[in-house]
């Protein structure tokens, strides 16, 4: 167990979240500035993001996975239908309900903004040593463990 300074408020696994929470969240917004070729605000842009790897879903659904309400989804829809981006279609099981999938312009300009965003952090990672480069690569498969992690 890493050795803990007296002054240090949180234990070891806290005080390694926090360093991991902070840098994921810096890294997060370094690359978002990638964003902005999109052409896209940051809502919509997640938005459709949601739709493209969880499609068809239903407002409600996108709603919840936003942490929106649905009137607010409701106009982000409205303005992702309206560049051509997604298509809200009635269930043909249940008409009262409304699938909205994403367009194949939309699924290209978010394939092409992940695209940049991930071109960049390569970039980024070029600057690491080849042990360096070693150890990410492990921490990376722990990472990915943890996130798909049942709760």
């Amino acid at each position: 167990m890493p050795r803990r300074d007296r002054q240090d408020p949180l234990p070891p696994g806290p005080e390694l979240a926090t360093r991991l929470h902070s840098a994921a969240i810096h890294l997060l917004r370094r690359l978002r500035v990638e964003d902005s070729a999109s052409g896209l605000s940051a809502p919509r842009l997640s938005a459709l993001s949601v739709i493209v790897f969880a499609g068809p879903v239903t407002l409600g659904d996108l709603a919840r996975a936003e942490q929106v309400r649905a009137p607010t989804m409701s106009r982000l829809v409205s303005g992702l239908v309206k560049a051509g981006l997604v298509i809200a279609e009635r269930d043909p099981a249940d008409r009262r309900i409304q699938r909205i999938r994403a367009t194949t312009k939309g699924r290209a300009l978010l394939e092409a903004g992940r695209l940049r965003r991930v071109r960049r952090l390569a970039r980024d990672l070029d600057r690491l040593s080849a042990a360096e480069f070693r150890v990410l690569r492990e921490a990376v498969a722990m990472i990915e463990r943890v996130a798909r992690a049942e709760r």
